[in-house]
Order: structure tokens, then sequence, then C-alpha cells
């Protein structure tokens, strides 16, 4: 792929896969907790929190985009902290890191929700009767029936955020080397005179990708739950 990928087309191929490695990585948890507070949950505020993690998916990315850069920007309360912490997030590969986890997080949580409902709640409660604590049940009983579901979850956010645009061109610019992640750069190659065999080359990068992912995605879900069905 190098050969064949000029070097600000691979740059941007790099930075694209470390993006949404980190981003998924670091919502991973967020999503597992959340998806099981919506999936088991009766609280005040389930269908605010509900609305919530959804929102991404209804309003348009360059919103939300610029929401993240009135809370995070620079000139923000939050912003300055992190910057003084050494963690600045605005304009930084970081910042399109947590933009594009934003993005993905809807598809994440509804995929790892649906998992969790599909699982029997009476045998969390078996569990629960002979004494042992609901993370304890929650570890030993849900989490490997849920398997199949957090990986799907994860493979569809790890594709998503790579093809994240909107929120991530508004919150942290076009930044060669910085922030320019494969979507980005197709914009780019196409507003210069010439750069088109440079975006379609990017173009059959993110349609890969994005196929690849919804196979393995499959693939590795029919296995793990072909496992945990002969367990």
């Amino acid at each position: 792929m190098g050969d064949w990928l000029g070097p600000a087309e691979w740059e941007a191929v790099r930075l694209s896969l470390r993006v949404a490695a980190v981003a998924v990585a670091a919502s991973l948890p967020f999503g597992i907790a959340v998806a099981y507070a919506l999936a088991r949950g009766r609280f005040p505020g389930h269908g605010l929190l509900n609305g919530l993690v959804h929102l991404p998916l209804i309003l348009p990315p360059v919103v939300t985009g610029y929401l993240l850069l009135l809370s995070l920007g620079p000139q923000t309360a939050l912003g300055g902290l992190l910057s003084t912490l050494g963690m600045p997030v605005a304009f930084r590969w970081t910042g399109a890191a947590l933009a594009a986890a934003v993005m993905a997080f809807p598809l994440m949580v509804r995929a790892i929700r649906l998992s969790i409902e599909a699982v029997d709640a009476k045998l969390e409660q078996a569990a629960q009767t002979l004494g042992a604590s609901r993370l304890w049940v929650f570890v030993t009983v849900t989490l490997p029936l849920i398997l199949p579901g957090i990986i799907t979850g994860a493979i569809l956010a790890f594709a998503k955020a790579m093809g994240e645009f909107g929120a991530t061109i508004t919150f942290v610019s076009n930044i060669p080397g910085e922030t320019r992640t494969v979507p980005s750069a197709i914009y780019a190659f196409l507003q210069i005179p010439g750069g088109e065999d440079a975006a379609l080359r990017l173009v059959l990068v993110s349609v890969g990708v994005a196929m690849g992912a919804l196979l393995l995605s499959e693939w590795l879900g029919r296995v793990v739950a072909r496992r945990i069905g002969g367990a």
C-alpha cells in the first residue's frame, strides 16, 4: 500500500487508523457500561440518557463538532484546563479521536445493548440468588454471553470512526500530519487541480476498510457465538 499510495495519502491512512483505534479503545468501557444501564436499568432519566447517546446519529455532524469546539475549544475553561495538563484536544489528533468516538458511540452502544437484551435475565437472577454480586454476575455470566455483540459494536465503531468527517473537520480542522484523516484528505485533494486520482485511491481504501470491517464483525460474531454455544 505504501507504493500504491503517495506519502500524503499514506500519512492520512496511518492517522485515520490511529484515530479510529484510540477512539474505540477509549470509548469501549463506557459503551459497555451505558449499554448495560440502558438494557437493564430502570431509573429516572433513562429516556434522557438514551436520547443523549443517540443524539449524534440525528444531529448534523457539523453541529456535533461545533458543540465540541464550544465545550473543549482553546478559549473555554475545560479546554484551557486540558491544555494546562498537557492534553489539548482542539486542533490535535486527540481531538479527532474524541470527535470520532462521539460519532461512533451510538453504533457501539446499540450493538452491545441488543446483545445484552438477548441474554435471559433469569440466568443473572439465578446467579444473584446464589449470593453473587451484580458486578460478579456481569463479569462471569453476562459478559461472556454478550462478547459477540461487543466485538460487533467495536468493529462497527472502528469503521464509523475511520469515515468520520463533519465533526472532525469542524472541531480539529484539516491540518496535514496532525488532523488530516482519510475523509479530510479526500476533501482536500478534491479542492486542488489534479487531485482526483489521489482522492479516488483514498475512496477505494475507505470502501475496502468499511467492507472489511463488516465482514470481519460478521465472521468474528459467528465464531464467538459458536464457541459460547459449545462451551
